[in-house]
């Protein structure tokens, strides 16, 4: 009987022809990628040993931390990876005989950089709509505020003719040019002031965190404001550089005053009686500018001079706010009020009140001193210069989901959060990063003893590695057997504990990526 021949169609002769170039080129990749990695290399291996082998080289791979095909032969490890804003960075370090070289940290984007078009509709999105939009507002937002921008739209266009209008109407002047320019000049001030209200507007968490910080900082830009406005006088011709730079203080110092006022009404209130106690405070407010106004009325008749009656004045104003400021209560922790909480608690193993943490509180300091000793979720690359430094002691948080660490060149203490943290885990991160300065400080008061030049606010307290080692070890236990203690210490004293306003960076390790 004649053999029976099978017809293979085309197609399936040309998958099989495929999948045989596939399969060689499969084992000949297999094959470069075994020699590189594996420890004893073979000069011939069949498909099936290949195989094994690319396994074994893929599992060492992953075991030394290597990172992707182009790294292959290169002695480049992977350290650890992090997300910003939803993109994603791999930090390399150069390892050359099982040792890192100083230095040798290098960041590595896992996403391609994003279109021009991108980037301008992020920056657009910052300034006009809240963050975690659209999650963080009701449905109602859009629409509220598409009939609000339309309707500021209207009145803006319409102001320009009624401010030229106005002016003319008080006798300006009667020449159509002339008043026309000052209209101009003064709707060209009031748009400054405008873009600079806009621009600030973007700060709006820190409105929250700092609240009284800012509220300060934005009565003394108004009374800088109001001083710029009198200094027109005496240069009247350089009018409209000069009130445009003093209403955008003005308005910037508007702004923070609107965005404080209701969180510090709602300290006041009990109850569901925010409404009322912000109708009363709002009326007092109202008629003691009623009064200031005059009184001022009175006293300008006597033609005062403009620079004695300007620092009495702004004396007795920024005195005020800030006793305003000192006195009102608060029960959440920002960064000023939670250092003053855990200072206390270290040195005295108590919990301030409500009333001494909120006094003790830091209100103001000078722009040009920079002492920011706790930083809290850096970018990696701010808080480690070698690989040596995070390998050390990452190993003592494999149960925390942050990591704490000294940058002795930088003299700062940074608390680096994990993927996974959550509100507790930002305080107990920032309390872990208060006792390591707490107890780094406390050696170097120590070693300095004999010296009369030791500076206990010092930006750069100097460390050894070992003792930093030391000091890394006693404040783990230190903040396992006394975190606890805190909290229970702190709600009894009534403050809050299950929302904080630390204000921590957006970075965030992805430890599951390695």
């Amino acid at each position: 009987m004649a053999p029976i021949k099978l017809k293979q169609s085309p197609n399936s002769a040309a998958q099989t022809i495929t999948s045989s170039q596939d399969a060689r080129l499969l084992v000949r990749e297999t094959i470069r990628i075994s020699a590189n990695l594996a420890s004893s290399p073979a000069t011939t291996m069949t498909a099936t040993s290949a195989a094994g082998s690319l396994v074994a080289a893929e599992s060492r791979g992953a075991k030394l931390g290597l990172v992707e095909d182009e790294f292959v032969d290169s002695s480049l490890r992977l350290i650890c990876c992090e997300e910003l804003d939803g993109r994603r960075w791999k930090y390399l370090a150069d390892e050359s005989d099982g040792r890192f070289k100083k230095g040798s940290i290098r960041a590595v984007s896992l996403q391609t950089p994003q279109a021009p078009i991108d980037d301008l509709v992020s920056f657009v999105r910052s300034y006009v709509v809240p963050e975690g939009f659209p999650d963080s507002v009701t449905p109602s937002y859009v629409p509220y505020m598409t009939w609000r921008a339309l309707k500021h739209f209207f009145g803006g266009a319409m102001g320009v003719f009624t401010t030229r209008t106005l002016l003319t109407s008080v006798g300006v002047s009667q020449n159509r040019a002339t008043s026309g320019a000052v209209a101009i000049n003064w709707i060209l001030k009031d748009g400054a002031g405008r873009v600079g209200k806009m621009i600030f507007s973007r700060q709006g968490k820190k409105f929250d965190y700092d609240l009284k910080q800012l509220r300060f900082s934005g009565d003394l830009l108004m009374e800088l404001g109001a001083g710029i406005e009198l200094a027109t006088s005496a240069v009247p011709q350089l009018f409209l550089p000069l009130a445009c730079v003093a209403n955008v203080a003005k308005n910037v110092a508007a702004v923070t005053s609107t965005s404080t006022r209701t969180p510090i009404y709602k300290a006041f209130a009990r109850g569901e009686n925010l409404g009322d106690v912000t109708a009363k405070g709002e009326c007092v407010g109202n008629v003691a500018d009623l009064l200031g106004t005059g009184l001022s009325i009175i006293i300008s008749k006597r033609n005062p001079s403009l620079v004695t009656t300007f620092a009495l004045l702004s004396c007795g104003y920024l005195m005020s706010s800030y006793q305003e400021v000192r006195s009102v209560v608060l029960h959440t922790l920002n960064r000023a009020r939670f250092t003053v909480a855990v200072e206390t608690f270290l040195k005295s193993g108590r919990v301030p009140s409500l009333q001494e943490g909120n006094i003790k509180e830091t209100i103001f300091t000078f722009p040009w001193y920079k002492s920011r000793p706790i930083v809290i979720g850096p970018r990696f690359k701010d808080a480690f210069q070698d690989a040596h430094s995070y390998l050390a002691i990452e190993h003592l948080f494999e149960k925390e989901r942050y990591l704490v660490t000294y940058n002795a060149s930088k003299g700062n203490v940074y608390a680096l959060l994990k993927d996974q943290a959550k509100s507790d885990d930002v305080l107990k991160a920032a309390f872990h990063a208060l006792v390591l300065l707490h107890l780094i400080r406390s050696s170097n008061e120590s070693q300095s003893s004999n010296r009369n030049s030791y500076d206990y606010n010092s930006s750069k307290l100097m460390l050894s590695a070992s003792d930093l080692e030391d000091r890394m070890a006693e404040s783990c236990n230190m903040v396992s057997m006394s975190y606890g203690l805190f909290k229970s210490k702190a709600l009894e004293e009534g403050w809050v504990m299950s929302d904080s306003l630390l204000n921590p960076g957006r970075a965030r390790l992805c430890l599951s990526g390695l």
